[in-house]
C-alpha cells in the first residue's frame, strides 16, 4: 500500500513538473522544474526495483546534464522571459486534435484495463546493478567504449568552439 502511495506522489510530481516545464516562460524556472521531474522519475525507477536506473537518472540527468543546461542558460542570459514563439498556421487545431487523440487513447487504456504485469525477473545474488554491469562490460563493451569516445570528441569540440575556433590566436 505504501508503494502505491509513493508511486502516486512521484508520478503526480513528475507530471506536474513536466507540465510546468512547457508552460512557464522563464527558462531558468523551466530548467529547475525539469530537474524536479527527473528526480521524481528516479524515485519511480527505484520503486520499480531498478536501483541502477534510479541512481543513474540522478547522477547523469538530474546532476550532470541539468547542471550543464542551467549553466548554459545562465551563460547566455536566459534569466528573463522567453521570446514568444512564432505560430504556424493550423498549429492550434493540430494541437487540439493530438490532445483529443491522447485523451481517447488514455480513456481506452483505463476502460480496457492495464495489461498484465510482466513476470518477475530473477536477478543474480548481486541484484540488478551486478546484472547491468555484467552486460555493460561483456556484451555491450564496444558500445560503451564508443559512447565514451563520442563524449570525449564532443567535449573537445565544445572547448575548441568556446576558444574561438580556427581563427583564434593563442597569444591572448
Amino acid at each position: 500500500m505504501v508503494d502505491v502511495i509513493f508511486f502516486a506522489v512521484f508520478g503526480l510530481v513528475a507530471v506536474v513538473a513536466a507540465i510546468g516545464v512547457v508552460a512557464l516562460r522563464n527558462v531558468l524556472y523551466s530548467g529547475l522544474l525539469l530537474v524536479l521531474s527527473m528526480l521524481s522519475l528516479a524515485g519511480l525507477y527505484i520503486l520499480m526495483n531498478a536501483q541502477f536506473l534510479g541512481v543513474a537518472q540522478i547522477i547523469v540527468y538530474a546532476g550532470a546534464v541539468m547542471v550543464l543546461f542551467l549553466f548554459a542558460v545562465m551563460l547566455v542570459g536566459g534569466r528573463g522571459e522567453a521570446q514568444p514563439a512564432c505560430r504556424l498556421r493550423g498549429q492550434a487545431p493540430l494541437a487540439a486534435l493530438m490532445v483529443l487523440i491522447l485523451a481517447v487513447d488514455l480513456g481506452l487504456l483505463v476502460y480496457r484495463g492495464l495489461p498484465a504485469a510482466a513476470p518477475a525477473v530473477v536477478l543474480p545474488d548481486g541484484g540488478n546493478v551486478e546484472a547491468v554491469a555484467e552486460l555493460l562490460f561483456t556484451r555491450y563493451l564496444w558500445a560503451f567504449e564508443a559512447t565514451g569516445l563520442l563524449l570525449l570528441v564532443a567535449v573537445v569540440g565544445v572547448v575548441y568552439l568556446a576558444r574561438g575556433g580556427a581563427g583564434a590566436s593563442s597569444h591572448d
